[in-house]
This record gives C-alpha cells, sequence and structure tokens, in this order.
C-alpha cells in the first residue's frame, strides 16, 4: 500500500487550463546525465522553441559549473595560480554562495572545495578508478581541501584562489539547473511543468485535469518506493549510493565523501531525501546531511526545520526516519 506526501504549504492553484492544453513531454541528455520535462501547453505546439530554452539554460551551468569540461569558469578558476581573483558569472556566483552558507551551517560537513578528493575518489574528470587509494594520498588531497580559505567578495563577485583548491558542484549544480529550467518555463508561460534532471525533481501548478505532478521516491536500492508525493510548488532530491559508487576488494564506496575525512561515508546510510522550495538547496542539503549521518543528520534537519527522510540499512533490514516537517507532509 503506497503512502501520500502533500506539501505543507501549497500555492494557489490556477484557473482551470483549457480543455485543449496537453501535457507535453520533451527529454535529453546534459551534465552527464539525462533530463526530462512534462509541461501543459496549447495543442500543436511547436516544442523545438521549448526545447532550445531548456538546453540553453543546460548549457549555462555547464559552461559556468562543469568540473569535466576544461574551459568552464569553474575549470578555470581550479587551474588558475595562488592569489589571483576571479569575477564569476551571476549563476556560478550565486551557486557557490549556497554552497559556502550549507558549507558553514553544517562546519565542513559539507564543502564545495572538496575536487581534489572527488578526483582522487574516481568521481571527477579524470574517470573511475578500481582501487582504494591510500592513506597517504588522501591526506595529500585534503591539504587541498578547506571551505574556509576560499574568499570572496559579494559586491565585486569574486572568489579568490589560495593556491591548488579544486571547486567541485556537482552535488549541487544539478538542483540549480532544475531551477534555472522551471523559472525559465514559468517565465516563457509554461507555469504547469515537471523538471527532473538526474533524479532531481521540481514540479510546478498541475495537469490539465488540475491534479498533482505524481512522483514516487526512491527505495534504499534506487527502485521505486512506496511514497508518492504531490510535486506542486516544491522540490525533491535523493543522495544515495544506489547508481554511483566504486568496487574494490569486494566492497562497495559510496560516491559521497566525508571531507572531514577524505573517506566516503559509510555504505549502511543508504539514501537521504530532502524537501526544499528550491531544488539546488534540497541538492546540497541531501548529500550534507548524507555526510553528517543518520543521528546528526536527523538532529541537524530536525532543528531547522528541514523536510527530510533517512534510509539506513540495519541487520533487520531497512530503518526509516523522517523529520517531523517530512511527517506531516502524509496524509
Amino acid at each position: 500500500m503506497r503512502r501520500v506526501l502533500v506539501p505543507s504549504h501549497v500555492p494557489d492553484l490556477a484557473p482551470l487550463v483549457p480543455r485543449a492544453a496537453q501535457i507535453v513531454s520533451l527529454t535529453g541528455e546534459a551534465m552527464g546525465t539525462t533530463w526530462s520535462v512534462r509541461l501543459v501547453g496549447p495543442a500543436g505546439l511547436d516544442e523545438r522553441p521549448v526545447r532550445g530554452l531548456i538546453e540553453d539554460r543546460l548549457a549555462l551551468v555547464v559552461r559556468q559549473m562543469s568540473q569535466w569540461e576544461s574551459g568552464s569558469d569553474l575549470s578555470r578558476f581550479n587551474r588558475a595560480v595562488a592569489g589571483s581573483s576571479h569575477v564569476l558569472p551571476d549563476a556560478f556566483f550565486h551557486v557557490l554562495r549556497c554552497a559556502l552558507g550549507i558549507a558553514c551551517d553544517t562546519n565542513g560537513a559539507y564543502d564545495p572545495t572538496m575536487g581534489a578528493l572527488s578526483e582522487l575518489w574516481g568521481f571527477g574528470a579524470g574517470g573511475p578508478r578500481t582501487d582504494i587509494p591510500s592513506e597517504a594520498e588522501v591526506a595529500s588531497a585534503r591539504e587541498r581541501v578547506g571551505w574556509t580559505t576560499l574568499a570572496i567578495d559579494r559586491e565585486r563577485r569574486t572568489a579568490t584562489q589560495p593556491g591548488g583548491l579544486q571547486l567541485d558542484l556537482s552535488s549541487i549544480a544539478k538542483g540549480y539547473a532544475v531551477d534555472l529550467v522551471s523559472d525559465a518555463l514559468t517565465l516563457r508561460g509554461f507555469r504547469d511543468h515537471l523538471v527532473e534532471i538526474g533524479g532531481e525533481l521540481r514540479g510546478s501548478g498541475t495537469k490539465p485535469d488540475q491534479s498533482p505532478w505524481w512522483v514516487a521516491l526512491e527505495d534504499a536500492d534506487g527502485g521505486e518506493g512506496d511514497i508518492i508525493v504531490a510535486l506542486h510548488g516544491i522540490s525533491v532530491a535523493t543522495s544515495g549510493d544506489a547508481r554511483r559508487f566504486i568496487v574494490a576488494d569486494s566492497r562497495k564506496y559510496s560516491h559521497t565523501l566525508d571531507p572531514r575525512t577524505g573517506w566516503p561515508i559509510p555504505d549502511a546510510l543508504a539514501s537521504v531525501t530532502v524537501f526544499d522550495r528550491s531544488c539546488m538547496r534540497a541538492d546540497a542539503l541531501a548529500t550534507a546531511l548524507s555526510v553528517l549521518g543518520a543521528e546528526d543528520g536527523y538532529a541537524f534537519a530536525a532543528a531547522r526545520n528541514i523536510a527530510a527522510r533517512f534510509l539506513l540499512r540495519t541487520p533487520e533490514g531497512v530503518n526509516e526516519s523522517m523529520t517531523p516537517a517530512f511527517a506531516d507532509m502524509l496524509g
């Protein structure tokens, strides 16, 4: 039997859309993953300009924040010499500021400067690895990690490279891209839509029959779980080890790294799901709570009224814990 989640604060519904309206589905690939958009539009809608709008927004994120593109603004900053100051594009600076704010709130459990560790463990542009780095290699990479060493100037929109620091915004950029596409669709007149990029989602408005955009949350193995949520004016992001990991010495290591230790988080925590109006924040918070762990992460989220669910593997099976804000959404 399925459980149903409904946002606590549902925006006012628009008047019924014309009966001739239809759901248009678009899909594609970007940012090393897939994307899909479902939107309500008039019959006979020319999909090409809409697809162009979506692809333009995704290309902007790649151009500014991809560590896999050598010519991106992020990659150029990562290669910059020590002491050099760089004016960052608006979107890049906006995402970096949000990431640094969460790093501060979590005392470094979340850190957007851990690119050296991501590369070391095979989750960066260098590609995957099948062995485990040595403790000496981890210690060396950690010397180039530290959000407090990154100086930014909000008025000038600049960031200063302290030397060897490697930004990695992969835990927040997808969520931002979801927000960017959703906002662009709304401005273009397509207020009723569902945007998904690599498993991160944001829903706005309703379908032509006024029913919400129903989405099933993932279970511990990354499959479709028993909870469905009405995504109306809210975003959802999940951080887990079902898809991205490495296997070495017959053991699976999560792609979520703890910047405080340099090592993957324990595999007992299968996933963390977070709801927020901003998909950017939901994306980053899901990672942050995963690093904090089932106990500290739950306490952090509960104290800040964050709607979060933790799935923890135990000898008896998967244990589910929900923060009060999450549980309040259950119908």
